[in-house]
């Protein structure tokens, strides 16, 4: 907590800067207003017609020729469907990422909306509804208009912005990679470097007209894992004959809550060991051979991430190896995302432009979100902001308002508008930051 206060008291120090506006920021406020309805069509055209991950064509499609149109040179089919567009400034500056994530998710929309998703597709083999429950449409809608603003005042623009649209930051299909990462390895941050990253992401349970914020491990970790529990099948009526897989899966999964109760200090951030699936047996009166279980891990600092994945490993296998039995344990199994860590130097420099964006009073510290983003990949290799735009309409309580990934998922547009001038206001003022001693 001493760092969280340290960083408050600095920024109400940091509040007479707040007058200090940049000229340009005049420019991107009348050219927000001037740009917003486009900004809510196209989040309503993408939102009508979502795409799973590595599958973002036509998002991709519609995303490269709006660049182009700006005269900005643009790169596509990067990760399979990922559009990276770069704008030179008029000016020298560093180059600055602002990211997008365009992917959709296996949910049946039930939003009363008339630019409601009816889409069907296939997910890992199962027919599912497609929709926009987590509010990527509004990101992709929101970073063209971004695009669009900063292109109007390229010869004024100190240094490079590379946009970059990026497919399946909900995890690319079974056996498939995508995402951030992918595209770190496709050398999206290369050519020409990148120097800082920029995102947000849009909240429907946080106030229209708020932005949030943490410095520090932001968002969680995540690991997924399977744990494969073997024993000596036998008849139910006589289990001393056998090893059982059930009974010694029961004995981990209880094993397994006590490190977060137990090995985590849980004064400094929280942790997650939490088990989705148990798969054993197809008859009553047999005890089964195998037990199947699989489950996700979280945590906010790369320490607490390593000692999880060791106790989750000591504890399975101990466990089966005291009863008789082993427990094979794959982590990862196939989902892995750093932790999403916003640099404290960086945050304490950008905190003004965010204030006097929204204004101090709409600005607020957050608590940690045990929820991922894979925008971690991208802080992994350069410093990075990422932060939380309200989406909620204004006097809805956020208990009843519904959360992402659900089918009821619902965002209010007018918040747009302040997403694109935050973007655009952090890339107009970084660039005075570095030169002031910087968030690097």
């Amino acid at each position: 907590m001493k760092n969280i206060y340290t960083l408050l008291l600095t920024s109400m120090l940091a509040l007479p800067t707040l007058a200090q506006q940049n000229p340009l920021s005049t420019k991107v406020d009348q050219g927000a207003d001037k740009i917003e309805q486009k900004v809510i069509a196209w989040r309503r055209d993408f939102h009508q017609n979502p795409e799973l991950g590595n599958n973002e064509k036509r998002t991709a499609a519609i995303v490269a020729k709006h660049l182009k149109a700006l005269g900005i040179e643009v790169k596509t089919g990067v990760a399979k469907t990922g559009v990276v567009g770069v704008l030179k400034g008029g000016k020298p500056g560093p180059v600055m990422a602002l990211r997008a994530d365009m992917d959709a998710l296996p949910v049946t929309e039930r939003v009363p909306l008339p630019f409601a998703s009816k889409v069907k597709s296939t997910y890992n083999g199962q027919p599912v509804g497609v929709m926009h429950a987590c509010g990527h449409d509004s990101h992709v809608a929101i970073l063209m208009g971004v695009a669009e603003v900063l292109s109007g005042m390229k010869n004024e623009l100190r240094g490079t912005v590379k946009f970059i649209f990026q497919p399946a930051e909900e995890g690319a299909p079974f056996g498939e990679q995508g995402g951030a990462e992918l595209m770190i390895k496709e050398g999206v941050l290369e050519n020409p470097k990148v120097e800082v990253a920029f995102g947000l992401h849009i909240n429907s349970q946080t106030e229209v007209g708020k932005i949030t914020y943490r410095p520090g491990g932001t968002m969680a970790s995540v690991n997924d894992m399977k744990i494969t529990v073997k024993g000596k099948q036998a008849h139910g009526a006589y289990p001393w004959s056998s090893v059982d897989p059930i009974v010694v899966s029961a004995q981990i999964i209880n094993n397994l809550q006590t490190i977060v109760s137990r090995n985590l200090n849980v004064t400094e951030n929280p942790g997650i060991v939490t088990i989705g699936t148990i798969q054993g047996g197809n008859r009553s009166n047999i005890i089964p051979e195998q037990v199947e279980m699989t489950g996700t891990l979280r945590a906010l600092s790369a320490e607490d991430e390593k000692m999880i994945i060791a106790r989750v490993k000591q504890i399975a296998t101990k466990t089966a190896e005291s009863a008789g039995a082993t427990a094979e344990v794959q982590i990862p199994l196939s989902i892995h995302y750093p932790v999403t860590y916003n640099q404290p130097a960086l945050t304490e420099k950008m905190l003004p432009t965010l204030q006097r964006t929204a204004g101090t009073e709409n600005v607020e510290l957050r608590p940690a979100v045990t929820g991922a983003e894979d925008f971690s990949f991208f802080q992994e290799k350069v410093p990075g902001l990422f932060v939380f735009l309200g989406g909620m309409p204004k006097g809805k309580k956020r208990e009843e308002a519904p959360s992402h990934h659900t089918p009821d998922f619902f965002i209010d547009e007018s918040g747009f508008k302040l997403g694109v001038r935050t973007l655009c206001n952090l890339v107009l003022d970084y660039p005075g930051q570095v030169n002031s001693g910087g968030g690097n």
